[in-house]
């Protein structure tokens, strides 16, 4: 397996999982994504709006675009609405992975961190950091949940989608 292919299967997988977590989360009670708890973010729903906030600016980024103020500064819609809109951005991210070359994924793409401080990575350790800090919480979401009940949570792991593949 190449660089290339891992990072084009890890897109797939990444939307794949997010489909999990959001079809699950859709059979709970709504009120289950607004109670707080401790955690990097206070509610289920902040996390979700943080996840799909997060592949958003990474992808601006990735394509060079101006960046936009971070989601969640701006967000004003409902929890579906982020449910909806963490589906179609990893969808988004995905298509975007898939139609880079080899050679794409080596470039340097020079952005602005959120504090204002240029910095400059290569495509293949944005995609893989973009990637892995939705993973990460993913996994939060499943760990605060059990907080309030629902222990049935869909594997999102990465062998569990290969053997489906």
């Amino acid at each position: 397996m190449t660089l290339e292919s891992l990072l084009k299967d890890s897109a797939s997988y990444n939307l794949w999982a997010n489909t999990q977590l959001v079809t699950w989360l859709r059979t709970n009670p709504a009120e289950l994504l607004e109670r707080e708890i401790p955690s990097s973010f206070p509610t289920l729903r902040d996390t979700l709006l943080h996840i799909w906030g997060a592949e958003e600016i990474w992808l601006e980024r990735l394509m060079q675009m101006p960046e936009s103020t971070f989601l969640s500064l701006r967000f004003t819609g409902s929890t579906e609405a982020i449910l909806e809109g963490i589906l179609k951005k990893s969808e988004a991210f995905k298509v975007y992975v898939h139609d880079l070359s080899d050679a794409d994924f080596q470039e340097i793409c020079t952005f602005k961190l959120l504090n204002g401080t240029e910095d400059s990575r290569t495509r293949v350790k944005m995609i893989h950091h973009c990637l892995n800090h939705s993973t990460y919480h993913r996994g939060q979401i499943v760990t605060m949940s059990h907080n309030f009940g629902p222990t049935d949570p869909p594997s999102t792991d990465y062998i569990k989608y290969i053997r489906l593949k």
